[in-house]
């Protein structure tokens, strides 16, 4: 029997062997679905978490770094340097870091021994902070004494400081700054509200130009130096003075005794410092006679030659107001102001009336608050009602309070031709708008003539007010303080509110002395001819030579009087 071949079958004879790319690409595939379904799982889970409102957020950041200011200089009207920034060095801490507590406060408080120790473990233990300051402004010494200590968490930061090369000599007008070299008060702080200062990490230096004060640092000095020596020459238990530009209101010299440190801001919360010419008010006494000519001159009511009967003293209910020195005679006006008599000056505030009397003082800029570059000048206190008693008391410098800088800007008013000045700190700070005419140039020219008298004539009350050759003119005033219950006899303000050359006027000098105990040649009397006025006249004669203002020698102003009068005395209380 024949065998029988087996043939294929058709179909496993045309499927070609499998090949291992096949393979490859099977598993690719797998994988590919593996990795889309593990994306739309993620894909998924995120979209629940998206759409589940959780109840809070919890944000970790780290704490960024405290910013610094850097400021612009500060300068004289000379260019002579005031303020000025420096590198400092600070120390801060990263409490996080932090390794031994007790160990960086023993080592610390021993590397700077103004650390409070108490207060510094409250940092440093504060393990949720990642900053913090430790000690700020240190020398070079102490910053290398804390570098050598290698504490973990510790380190070591350079950043400007404000340092003032002239110490407590501008203080009140600069102000000062706090531990991150923000202005807190006077010209400092208005840097900081004009924008005038940069934000800073590390010591750079501020683009800003200069700020140019109108100071003069020759003039500030000699102002000064003269009010400390009359406090000590008289006993006084503080002074204030400035000198003021007649014309632009520019301040040249501005003191306050005793005076405060810019370098240190605690000084302007000690009330003993607090700037006298504008942080407070005080009734003037008569060197507000100044205003009442002037007033009574203007108004047509009277002029240098008018006599008033003040042999009588003036009655308003209970009050009875007297001269302390009668002259038992008619005065003219002249006189009145020579002599300082209360009555006249109180007889020529009744003609004017009360209603004209507060609108002069308001035309003066006396019952508003003002302010300078250096912030808000303290408000006057003005008598809640203006009856009789208030007219006579206020025309002879009681009864009313304002602050000595606004009063000086005042007098530059009176004696500079009529035109109203604003006090500035800032040189060349004036606009060229036309200024306000608050009395006309006759007027001016008639109180010139008197203010001069004053100091030239042997019976003025401000004689010794007189520097050889700068023909100085002004007015004395004496005010009792006011104390609890009532006016302090013995305690009381001397002033002499003058200018200078009275020809023309170009400066305005208004010198306080608180609670004088002596008068020139350690005499007893404590008026403001005893002390404040030749204070004055040192002041001149110092400043004068500084200003341009040259020495010119003329004789005596022939107005004899037989009897001499003394110096210029307090006005009775009300």
């Amino acid at each position: 029997m024949t065998a029988r071949a087996t043939l294929p079958h058709p179909q496993r004879a045309m499927s070609p062997p499998r090949s291992s790319g096949d393979a490859q690409r099977d598993r690719a595939r797998l994988i590919l679905v593996a990795l889309l379904l593990a994306f739309m799982l993620i894909a998924g889970q995120l979209v629940r978490l998206a759409l589940k409102a959780p109840p809070d957020v919890k944000l970790s950041l780290a704490e960024p770094m405290a910013k610094s200011w850097s400021r612009p200089d500060i300068i004289d009207r000379h260019g002579r340097l005031l303020a000025t920034d420096v590198a400092s060095h600070s120390l801060y801490a990263d409490p996080q870091l932090v390794q031994d507590v007790d160990e960086a406060i023993e080592k610390l408080t021993v590397a700077l021994p103004g650390l409070d120790a108490t207060e510094l473990r409250k940092t440093l233990s504060d393990k949720s902070r990642r900053f913090a300051w430790v000690a700020r402004g240190l020398t070079p010494r102490q910053a290398q004494e804390v570098h050598v200590l290698g504490l973990p968490g510790l380190a070591l930061r350079t950043e400007p400081k404000r340092v003032y090369p002239l110490g407590r000599l501008t203080g009140h007008v600069l102000g000062t700054v706090n531990t991150d070299n923000r202005g807190i008060a006077g010209i400092e702080r208005m840097l900081d509200d004009t924008n005038r200062v940069e934000a800073v990490q590390g010591p750079a230096r501020a683009t800003a130009e200069p700020v140019r004060l109108s100071l003069d640092l020759g003039v500030q000095h000699a102002l000064t130096e003269e009010l400390k020596q009359a406090c000590v020459r008289y006993a006084a238990a503080a002074a204030a003075g400035v000198v003021l530009d007649a014309g632009s209101g520019e301040i040249l010299g501005a003191a306050s005794l005793p005076e405060a440190d810019p370098a240190r801001p605690m000084d302007w919360l000690d009330g003993q410092r607090a700037d006298k010419l504008a942080g407070g008010t005080f009734e003037l006494g008569s060197i507000f006679k100044l205003v009442t000519v002037a007033m009574a001159l203007e108004a047509g009511i009277a002029d240098l030659d008018r006599v008033y009967d003040v042999r009588e003293p003036l009655v308003a209910g209970s009050y009875v107001i007297k001269d302390p020195y009668p002259q038992g005679r008619p005065l003219s006006v002249r006189e009145i102001f020579l002599h300082s008599s209360n009555v006249g000056a109180g007889m020529m505030a009744l003609e004017a009336g009360a209603e004209r009397q507060r609108a002069f003082l308001e035309r003066l800029g006396l019952t508003e608050p003002a302010r300078t570059e250096a912030g808000p000048v303290a408000a006057p206190q003005l008598p809640k009602h203006w009856g009789r008693i208030e007219t006579i008391t206020v025309g002879y410098g009681h009864g009313l309070a304002v602050a000595p800088l606004q009063f000086a800007a005042a007098v530059a008013s009176l004696v500079n031709g009529g035109l109203k000045v604003t006090p500035t700190l800032l040189a060349g700070s004036q606009t060229a708008a036309r200024p306000e005419r608050v009395i006309s140039v006759a007027t001016s020219a008639k109180l010139r003539e008197v203010m001069r008298l004053n100091v030239t004539n042997a019976q003025g009350t401000g004689r010794h007010a007189d520097a050889d050759g700068y023909r100085v003119g002004g007015k004395t005033g004496t005010a009792e303080m006011a104390g609890r219950g009532g006016y302090r006899e013995k305690s009381v303000i001397s002033s002499f509110a003058g200018a200078f050359p009275m020809d023309a006027p170009r400066y305005v000098v208004l010198v306080l002395l608180f609670e004088p105990q002596t008068g020139e040649g350690r005499g007893q009397h404590i008026t403001a001819g005893a002390n404040a006025a030749p204070t004055t006249a040192r002041v001149v004669e110092r400043i004068a030579p500084l200003v341009g203002v040259l020495p010119r020698l003329e004789p005596a102003a022939p107005w004899p009087r037989p009897a001499s009068a003394p110096p210029d005395a307090p006005s009775p209380a009300q």
